[in-house]
């Protein structure tokens, strides 16, 4: 099966911001499903990233992958169960707004269930940074970002700094940077500052 690795869509892409369409249940089992599949997790292991949604990549379907404390899966047509306490903590970033990292308030404890390429029921669940990073995937399926999340001072610094052309020239740099990365199949940056990813 031939897999090939996909570019990575950075703001402002109006496919970042726009919810996606479920998948048909006639594609599960596909070949094209599955080669999908896995070229998004090729490319997400190329960036050294933790997940990867389908808008990042271009395809505004309800798709993501993952690779996150010895858990790798990849979730189609998910739902998301959250509780617990809020937490702000560890620091959070994405692969398609380089180089910002936060800490927006987030869910202690999410439960995704959805489906696999095969139509197969998936569940993941997890507390910390697995549930941080099911709850920013799943965001992604609807447009959000994880900067749309923030609050107070944290928002107004997020904005501030996409506005600055330093922010451009950053994400020109990362963007231009990917593209050697994949061509020589090794990838640098992490989707989540945290020394575990």
């Amino acid at each position: 099966m031939h897999v090939s690795v996909l570019s990575i869509r950075t703001v402002p892409d109006p496919v970042l911001r726009s919810p996606v369409t479920q998948v048909a249940d006639s594609r599960f089992g596909s070949a094209s499903l599955e080669r999908l599949i896995d070229s998004m997790h090729e490319t997400m292991d190329i960036v050294d990233g933790v997940g990867l949604a389908g808008p990042q990549v271009g395809v505004s379907q309800a798709i993501f992958v993952f690779h996150l404390d010895e858990r790798r899966g990849h979730v189609i047509n998910p739902s998301i169960e959250i509780w617990g306490e809020t937490m702000t903590e560890p620091r959070e970033g994405c692969l398609s707004v380089p180089e910002l990292y936060f800490t927006p308030p987030r869910a202690q404890y999410a439960k995704v269930t959805g489906k696999n390429h095969t139509g197969q029921p998936v569940e993941y669940q997890g507390k910390g940074l697995f549930a941080r990073m099911l709850q920013h995937e799943v965001d992604h399926l609807f447009g959000y970002l994880f900067v749309d999340r923030l609050e107070d001072e944290q928002f107004r610094q997020a904005r501030r700094a996409m506005a600055s052309p330093e922010f451009t020239e950053a994400t020109k740099r990362i963007t231009s940077q990917r593209s050697v990365d994949i061509s020589s199949a090794f990838g640098t940056g992490s989707a989540f500052s945290n020394p575990t990813s």
